[in-house]
This record gives structure tokens, C-alpha cells and sequence, in this order.
């Protein structure tokens, strides 16, 4: 297992000093609304194409589609490469589950206080209808006569006038008690019901949330035992090859000039940049959020939490719901999506690096923007102006 884990690390382990130097705020492109797609162009992959509406493109499901083929170094880091992008899909949506799933927790609560409530109404109105209906039969021993004869046999002519009204009231009263009772009775049995189905849609959510847990744990396994067969000489010309293939896309996505200039955070985003370089050496751990371990979604979360500023939990979700940017008017705190499912994230820090928590086994660490293939951008203060004079934090 140390060995394995030791392994996971090499795989593309980066560490990079760059100065910081003061920034002032540039002119930026207007940003892409919400939904909208932004991408770089062929110059921004890494071997693949980003296909921002193909949700299932990341999970290749052939057969073959880890084989190691010719047993090769770049045949060899293929598959580890799918095998990593499959466990971060599982990972990813097993995150959303676990979402999904404290939501339905809070309904069920929320629904079983309402129907205690109802129940309690209900309760009181059956003991109020009771006691009503006891007093109008005590005090009904003369309603057999009509209220004309009551009169002419009554000394007091006037007090079976006043009896009789008495009488009406009693008898609205009473349908209104039996329309309240009959409503808190509705309420509570749709409660009830309501609650049932939350109940059903929590249990649901509970055994998707296994099988997913499981697929997570089943990916890492096959990761491990395919690196269990790996020599070290052989480990160590992976992280060479998968070095050389991020420096070449690193290199033609700056020669396209595609990221633009250098541009300010606003107030949130630098507050989120510094917070995500205090992750810097933390292990990534799939489906934690802090404070000791986070995964790619886990960090960005986090990171705009801490900023003040509540996003979306998985990286497919930051991705459809949260306003596109393009890639060249990327700003510092801008989450960087990468292949087509949208199952990686990472934060931009300037300079065409971000900050990330890469995979498992490794540790959060600051990498080149085109360490994966990139799908696009999204800016979760798009409103917030732009500091007027800004000094990046140092990363190393």
C-alpha cells in the first residue's frame, strides 16, 4: 500500500516557485452568462477533446478501454490515466449523492416537525369537538319542543327567544369545529404521506450513495493493482512522460494567447486564491472537505466558502450552475473545469497556473492550467469588481 500510495504521488508531482509581482487591473472581456460555453480551442488539451455537452464522455466504458494495449510507457499512463479520471467521475458523483442526500435529511426533519405539529392540532381539535358536543347534549332536554311552544308555555317568553339564539351560535360553532377537524385531518394525513415518501426518497438516496462509495473504492483498486506491477524504473518514466505531455500543452495554450493578459481578483476571489495556497501539501482524500484532506471539489467549495461565498459542492455542478467565463479573461478565484463530464476542478491563480487537489494519492499543489484537458471556466463572483491594485500571495 505505501508503495502504491508512494506511486500515485510520482505520477505528475510538481513543485514550482514564482515570484510575486504587483498587478494592476486590466480591461476585461465581458464574461459569457450562465450555461454558456467556453472553451480554448484544440490548444488547450491534452490528448483529448473537451466536449462541454457530453456529461458521459469521461467514463469510457469499452471493454478495452483500459487495456494496456502494448504494454508500452504511453500505453501504460493511458489507462492510468482513465483509471484516475473514472475513480475523480465516481468520486464526483458520489459527492453529488452525499448532497443530494443531507438535503432529504433536512426535508425528512423539516416534515416530521409539521406533521408532530399537525398531529398536536388535530389532537386538541378532537377534545374541543368532544367537549362541544357533550355540552349541547346536556343542555338539549327541552329541544324537542318548537321553539313557539316553548313561548307560550314559558313564563318568560323573552329568555327562550335569547335560548334560541344561543342555540343557533352552538350549532355554528359546532360546524366550524367539524370543518376545522375535517381540515387539521387532511393536513396531517398529507403530511404524513409526504413523509412516507421523503422516508422512501432518503433510503433511495442511502443505497446509491453505497454503490457509488463502492465504484470509488473499486477504481482505486484496479489503480493500485496496475501500479502494483509497475517497476520503479517504470514509475519513474510515466512521471517523465506525463510531465513532457502537461509542459507541451502548457506551452501551446501560452502561445495561443488564449489566457490574455494578467488581471486583478476581486476582494472574494483573492480571499479564496489565499485560503486555497494554505491547502498547499494537504493529501487529497475523495469526498472531503476539510480541514486535513480535500478532493478537487471539496478545495474550490471550501475555498469560496471561506471567501464568504456559498457554491455548488461537486465540480459538475459548479459548471452548469455557476456564470462561464472564457478563458482569456480569466481572473484570480476562477475554478478551472476540466474534461467533458466536468469531474475536475481546479482554482486559477495567474500566470496560467492554479491551485488543485490533483488525485488520489497525491497532495494539493499548484500545476499548470493545462495539466488536464481543460473544458472551460466559470467565475463565482461575476458581479464583484476587481481589486485596483493587487499583489499575488507567493506559491510554492
Amino acid at each position: 500500500m505505501v508503495r502504491s500510495v508512494c506511486a500515485l504521488a510520482l505520477v505528475g508531482a510538481v513543485t514550482l516557485t514564482l515570484p510575486a509581482t504587483p498587478v494592476h487591473a486590466a480591461p476585461e472581456p465581458e464574461p459569457a452568462a450562465a450555461g454558456e460555453t467556453a472553451t480554448a480551442g484544440e490548444a488547450l488539451t491534452a490528448g483529448e477533446a473537451a466536449d462541454p455537452g457530453d456529461t458521459a464522455a469521461s467514463d469510457t466504458t469499452g471493454p478495452d478501454s483500459t487495456d494496456s494495449g502494448d504494454g508500452s510507457p504511453r500505453s501504460l499512463l493511458t489507462r492510468l490515466q482513465d483509471l484516475y479520471r473514472r475513480a475523480e467521475q465516481a468520486t464526483e458523483a458520489y459527492n453529488a449523492t452525499e448532497e443530494a442526500l443531507k438535503a432529504q435529511r433536512e426535508k425528512s426533519r423539516d416534515l416530521n416537525l409539521r406533521l408532530a405539529r399537525a398531529r398536536t392540532r388535530l389532537a386538541d381539535g378532537q377534545a374541543d369537538a368532544g367537549r362541544l358536543a357533550r355540552r349541547q347534549y346536556q343542555g338539549s332536554g327541552a329541544a324537542g319542543l318548537s321553539t313557539y311552544l316553548r313561548m307560550l308555555l314559558s313564563a318568560d317568553p323573552q329568555e327562550v327567544l335569547e335560548e334560541g339564539h344561543l342555540l343557533k351560535e352552538a350549532a355554528g360553532s359546532q360546524a366550524a369545529a367539524v370543518a376545522r377537524l375535517t381540515g387539521a385531518e387532511k393536513r396531517a394525513n398529507g403530511l404524513a404521506r409526504q413523509a412516507r415518501a421523503a422516508l422512501d426518497r432518503q433510503q433511495v438516496l442511502t443505497e446509491r450513495r453505497k454503490r457509488q462509495r463502492d465504484a470509488v473504492t473499486g477504481r482505486l483498486k484496479e489503480v493500485e493493482e496496475l501500479l502494483a506491477t509497475l517497476s520503479d524504473d517504470q514509475l519513474a518514466e510515466l512521471g517523465t512522460l506525463e510531465q513532457r505531455g502537461t509542459d507541451d500543452a502548457q506551452g501551446r495554450l501560452l502561445a495561443s494567447g488564449e489566457l490574455g493578459g494578467t488581471r486583478a481578483p476581486s476582494a472574494s476571489g483573492d480571499r479564496a486564491v489565499r485560503y486555497g495556497l494554505r491547502q498547499v501539501g494537504k493529501p487529497y482524500v475523495w469526498g472531503a472537505q476539510g480541514p486535513d484532506s480535500f478532493d478537487c471539489s471539496g478545495l474550490t467549495s471550501q475555498a469560496w466558502s471561506h471567501a464568504g461565498r456559498a457554491i455548488p459542492r461537486t465540480s459538475q455542478e459548479q459548471w452548469r450552475r455557476l456564470p462561464h467565463v472564457p478563458l482569456r479573461a480569466l481572473r484570480p478565484g476562477d475554478l478551472v473545469i476540466y474534461f467533458p463530464g466536468a469531474t475536475h476542478v481546479a482554482m486559477y491563480l495567474g500566470d496560467g497556473m492554479v491551485v488543485q487537489a490533483p488525485r488520489p494519492g497525491t497532495e494539493i499543489k499548484v500545476s499548470p492550467i493545462a495539466s488536464n484537458p481543460l473544458l472551460g471556466a466559470v467565475r463565482p463572483d461575476r458581479d464583484a469588481a476587481a481589486l485596483r491594485a493587487y499583489v499575488p500571495p507567493r506559491w510554492h
